[in-house]
């Protein structure tokens, strides 16, 4: 059994303070392990480290609203209440469903909140990860459908319609909780920081100190060492996320099984693709949240389908990369690919 999922330490909180610096450029850098991975926030300032604390204590707030695996969060009362009743739930769940439905709607279903039941069959990333039979994965498929969400404006309350049924804010979640954290650091008026959820999701606010853009590495999709880059680029108030078929997986027989099914079939999405970055410009709103819907609708849907959700939206742009080690790029993408390995090659 192989996975490539870091969880280096029960609990991790690390706290640099680089002496010798002005209180404007003195660094704080935290990393703490929350919703399921490692997060790492830096910023600079003289209110830095104030900010930082207030931006954790943000994620924990949405880590109680938003995780399937705590009983009393919101989504785990949808999912207790499927084909059952109404939940009353807070605001930003709401928001939450209702940009995935939006976004499901335009992949035609490759994005699809949903998949819990299928989620939970696979287990995949977890002690009871395996290859469910296609009976199994069938006798889900009918829970399966984004259609069946209902939600009541009045009362901020939803209906999963049928029973079985379970959403997972997984492809989402975390962008959301990037998007508050760039709240909660303007509110102490951070103008420089980078926020890594995971590595597979960063936001880069401001320039480096030194006024010099970010540089962010993309991880090879088949190299075992975090140190090995597809290629490097520079990012300076912008949003990235990206997924692949091995931040999870497990192998059996020879097979990859990871852990980003697809909707339709109920297996893990074999199309090709085993990578994509999308970037998005910081004025779009919610544009962290939309990074993580999308890289993920692009993943599913293929290259092809894929770069056409991106092309229709301004502001956007996507690398996908398949595993004949081709990178395909939006009409948008005009970020310079540094240091590409020499392993890749452009396709367009």
């Amino acid at each position: 059994m192989i996975k490539k999922i870091s969880i280096m330490m029960t609990c991790i909180l690390l706290t640099l303070i680089f002496a010798g610096c002005s209180k404007e450029e003195q660094e704080i850098s935290k990393t703490a392990l929350k919703m399921d991975t490692v997060l790492q926030l830096k910023a600079y300032g003289p209110k830095a480290n104030e900010a930082i604390e207030a931006a954790f204590a943000r994620i924990d707030e949405i880590e109680q609203m938003a995780s399937p695996t705590i009983d009393t969060s919101d989504i785990s009362k949808i999912n207790q209440g499927a084909g059952k009743e109404y939940v009353k739930v807070h605001p930003e769940v709401i928001k939450m469903i209702e940009t995935a439905l939006k976004y499901s709607k335009l992949s035609d279903g490759a994005f699809d909140i949903t998949v819990g039941p299928l989620i939970k069959l696979w287990g995949i990333g977890t002690d009871n990860e395996r290859v469910p039979t296609d009976a199994e994965i069938k006798s889900k498929l009918p829970l399966v459908g984004y259609n069946n969400i209902s939600i009541n404006k009045v009362d901020n309350s939803v209906k999963l319609l049928k029973e079985g049924m379970s959403i997972d804010l997984g492809g989402i979640a975390k962008g959301f909780a990037a998007d508050e954290v760039i709240k909660v650091f303007k509110k102490y008026d951070i103008k420089s920081a980078l926020i890594s959820l995971g590595g597979s999701s960063i936001y880069t606010l401001g320039q480096k100190p030194d006024g010099k853009p970010w540089t962010i590495g993309i991880e090879h999709p088949r190299k075992d060492s975090k140190k090995e880059y597809l290629g490097v680029i520079n990012l300076s108030q912008q949003s990235l996320s990206t997924s692949g078929d091995y931040e999870r997986f497990f192998m059996k027989d020879g097979k990859r099984y990871h852990h980003i099914l697809n909707p339709a079939t109920g297996y893990p999405t074999d199309n090709g693709v085993m990578a994509d970055t999308i970037v998005v410009n910081s004025d779009i709103p919610d544009c962290n949240m939309l990074a993580d819907i999308l890289t993920k609708t692009v993943f599913v849907s293929g290259i092809d389908k894929g770069l056409k959700v991106i092309n229709s939206i301004p502001g956007i742009s996507c690398i996908a990369i398949t595993t004949d080690y081709k990178i395909y790029k939006s009409s948008g993408w005009n970020i310079q690919l540094n240091k590409l390995n020499t392993e890749f090659r452009m396709a367009n």
